[in-house]
């Protein structure tokens, strides 16, 4: 797999402040990727920087092997959706949607068309004048007709509502499908992303927590429940993301070892508890609590 984005040390600092700490990690061509975390996380941040909106105070970047500051080559290969997306007020509809087209070299005019169509757009209707989930879905018909090489959506359903976002989902799914390319996903809506995502980076605190292969995370997080005593024999030397007690009874979840792949789940049912999966959205808030945790432990 060729590499299409590589950060390594990474960090950008306002005064005393770092809101991106020394991050690492690379992207390959023709994957879907998850760019997740809290609001303030760190995530624009990082986008703008790989999109040359901003320059990182330290770390190296390279996009298609190449430095993206003022380099046409790299940028003509790049489509940035941002959550607040602006355009010229007196531009309407296909104002933009031309302009696009004269932006990427892989613009698909009859893709375009269709997805205006589908999502319900008015052509001739000045951008002023559109809805806030109408914007959006300008937004996400330029990301995806563009057929960019690298693709980037931050919060892209702002004002959608499920029917338009599942939509949106769909279209991307299916042209994804015929027309691969790197796509990453910047959202609050795990779960209605989550079987999108093929790779998940989790940012909190401008730091990497996880940097995985999606379906091998989803396989190692799972609650285990039971009487107290086994489930905490079961437990012991495990790393536990939260624990819920009620009575004899508690109920852990679990994120095993990558190393030693998912035998724990087994070994849990051999030992008659009751397991059951963890959800993406429910593992991410457990790892930015616990980032939380040991953060506050740290400065006391």
């Amino acid at each position: 797999m060729n590499t299409v984005v590589h950060v390594k040390g990474l960090r950008k600092s306002y005064g005393e402040v770092n809101a991106i700490d020394n991050v690492s990690f690379d992207m390959e061509e023709n994957k879907i990727y998850g760019l997740l975390g809290r609001n303030g996380a760190g995530k624009t941040t990082i986008m703008h920087i790989l999109t040359a909106q901003q320059f990182a105070t330290e770390g190296e970047l390279r996009l298609f092997g190449e430095h993206p500051f003022e380099n046409d080559n790299v940028l003509s290969r790049v489509c940035f959706i941002k959550e607040s997306q602006k355009y010229p007020d007196f531009f309407s509809v296909r104002d933009v949607l031309r302009t696009a087209a004269s932006l990427y070299p892989n613009w698909d005019e009859a893709f375009a068309a269709s997805l205006v169509e589908a999502f319900g757009l008015p052509y001739k209707r000045n951008m002023k004048k559109l809805s806030r989930g109408m914007l959006s879905a300008v937004g996400i018909i330029i990301g995806l007709a563009s057929r960019a090489p690298l693709t980037i959506f931050d919060e892209p359903y702002l004002g959608l509502d499920a029917v338009a976002r599942q939509l949106f989902y769909d279209q991307l799914l299916a042209d994804y499908a015929e027309h691969p390319r790197t796509i990453i996903l910047s959202t609050h809506l795990i779960d209605e992303v989550s079987m999108l995502l093929e790779h998940v980076l989790l940012i909190d605190r401008g730091m990497l927590l996880l940097d995985e292969d999606a379906e091998s995370l989803r396989g190692r997080a799972y609650s285990v429940s039971g009487p107290s005593a086994a489930v905490e024999v079961f437990a012991s030397g495990r790393t536990v993301i939260d624990r819920q007690a009620l009575g004899g009874l508690v109920q852990l979840s679990i994120l095993d070892d990558a190393r030693y792949g998912h035998t724990g789940q087994d070994e849990a049912e051999s030992l008659g508890l009751a397991v059951t999966p963890v959800s993406l959205q429910q593992l991410i808030v457990y790892c930015t609590r616990q980032q939380a945790s040991n953060k506050k432990e740290a400065n006391r």
